[in-house]
């Protein structure tokens, strides 16, 4: 394995759990375990290690930084801000910091398990080790061994020769997956409430009995693993049988916190490309398997749901959305921030919108509550996947009930004019003229000038295109006009005044051609 630097330290928990304050010697250098301190006794020599700072005031961490320097140690990690970064560039130490209510022992087990799960996750998730048992608990018991997951899905099996087998076996293999039954659903009933192996009878003719055992862990079933009896299994086969579950269990829970620190590290680089902080997003994108054209979906649960427990449903969509990725693009991350769902869609586009749709159809149905997507720009690389997901931000804005899937193209003029609304609205010259006259003038008088104005201007100035927008005469739509440039005030001979007047009565005032 890879020795861990301090880059893949903070990239599997970095953010708010970890903050990196200085690196004088760069984020390359390798971290070798986690220590916490004990100000009783002598630091020990330590190459590459993290020091916890218990017991040691952020403000006060001065001495402990030139002790771990001279102890070769990479960095020393104290608790709450505050902490003397001057000095740890001076001794060449990295200083970084936890929260200030963290707890020692908490922060202790997550750098030690980030640390064992090393630079990667094994590619297999850590299931390579599960075949080697059930080979060791084929060769110790005498029976051809499966290890199985709650679901019955086959995540290992022995391999040793001379041993019999039976059809069900040969299928559930073939399809890593036990063949339903009736019969087998029984079975599982009863193995799953028990505490020890059972000996189990075969389910039909031509099939062999079984001796199986649940793999549990805190009292949560992980899974079972089940030995065939072909009638030569050895004496103490129930007690092998029991001590390789209780290694499979810790196979499993292992495995299972090097898939959730991967997908962890991939949320957090990707994170990182999204909000433009990847120092390299070349790099970062690589990690993530993507290259070349991209683009960015972001997948939101409707507002106007008002979905119960929201918090736990946004987290059942990102479980949604990484599916469905996964099985169109292989390993994928996806990340939640504030509530949306953001994933990257390799390739050139043409599939992305249909992917999405799949995704709101199955997702809204799965979770009860309307989903929307959104995608952003095709960007040529990594670089400007941050630009991707500010369009797909944009365009989750503009979409409701009738459009709740569209792409940024499709919605171009719409996303313009939200962001003109936002940048007009923010500056003082853009937001002064006579578009204020006309609306105030209205409300005192109720008379309908701004809207006669819009649809004439929407109609090119054509006032029997403007007269059937409102549903008039052409000659009342004349005599308003007249009124409003000798009431108002406003000139409309002038081609500039009719635009500008235009833009903020659509994008200020909200009006629209079809506005009643």
């Amino acid at each position: 394995m890879d020795a861990c630097t301090l880059g893949d330290l903070l990239d599997v928990v970095g953010g708010p759990a970890l903050r990196l304050h200085t690196a004088p010697a760069g984020q390359a250098v390798p971290v070798t375990e986690a220590v916490l301190y004990d100000g009783r006794l002598p630091l020990p020599r330590l190459p590459g290690a993290l020091l916890l700072a218990v017991g040691v005031p952020a403000a006060e961490a001065g001495p402990l930084l030139r002790a771990a320097a001279e102890a070769e140690l990479t960095g020393v990690v104290v608790r709450g801000a505050g902490g003397p970064a001057g000095e740890a560039e001076a001794h060449g130490v990295a200083l970084l910091s936890v929260a200030e209510d963290a707890a020692w022992h908490h922060v202790h087990l997550l750098l030690a398990s980030a640390l064992a799960a090393g630079p990667a996750a094994p590619a297999d998730g850590g299931l390579g080790d599960l075949f080697a048992l059930a080979d060791a608990i084929a060769t110790a018991t005498g029976g051809a061994t499966a290890i199985e997951d709650p679901r019955q899905r086959i995540l290992a099996y022995s391999t040793v020769p001379g041993q019999p087998v039976d059809e069900d076996r040969r299928q559930g293999i073939l399809g890593r997956q036990v063949p339903p039954s009736a019969e087998n659903t029984e079975q599982y009933r009863r193995l799953f409430a028990a505490d020890r192996p059972l000996r189990l009878p075969a389910l039909s003719d031509g099939d062999l009995p079984r001796l199986a055992m649940p793999v549990r862990a805190g009292g949560e079933t992980l899974g079972s693993v089940w030995v065939i009896d072909g009638g030569s299994l050895a004496d103490d086969a129930e007690d092998t049988l029991a001590q390789g579950a209780s290694t499979a269990a810790l196979l499993l829970l292992r495995a299972r916190a090097a898939r959730e620190l991967a997908r962890h590290r991939g949320s957090e680089l990707l994170r990182r490309l999204l909000d433009g902080t990847a120092p390299d997003p070349a790099t970062a994108a690589e990690r993530l398997g993507v290259t070349g054209p991209a683009r960015v979906a972001a997948f939101v649960l409707d507002s106007a749901a008002n979905v119960p427990d929201a918090e736990r449903t946004a987290l059942r969509l990102l479980d949604a959305v990484r599916l469905s990725c996964e099985a169109r693009y292989g390993r994928h991350a996806g990340v939640l921030v504030d509530g949306v769902v953001y994933a990257v869609l390799p390739g050139p586009g043409e599939r992305h919108r249909r992917l999405a749709e799949d995704i709101v159809a199955r997702a809204g149905q799965a979770l009860r509550a309307p989903v929307r997507a959104a995608l952003g720009e095709v960007v040529p690389d990594a670089a400007g996947l941050a630009d991707s997901r500010a369009d797909a931000d944009l365009v989750l804005r503009v979409l409701d009930a009738e459009l709740p899937v569209a792409a940024v193209d499709e919605v171009r003029a719409r996303v313009v004019l939200l962001r003109l609304a936002e940048v007009m609205g923010e500056r003082r010259e853009l937001k002064a003229g006579a578009w204020r006259r006309v609306l105030a003038y209205d409300a005192e008088h109720g008379t309908e000038y701004a809207r006669t104005l819009v649809c004439w201007f929407d109609a090119g100035c054509d006032m029997a295109g403007a007269a059937r927008l409102l549903a008039v005469h052409p000659n009342t739509c004349r005599y308003r006009l007249r009124q409003l440039q000798q009431q108002v005030g406003v000139d409309l001979d002038d081609p500039d005044e009719r635009l500008v007047l235009w833009l903020q009565l659509r994008v200020l005032a909200g009006l629209g051609s079809a506005t009643p």
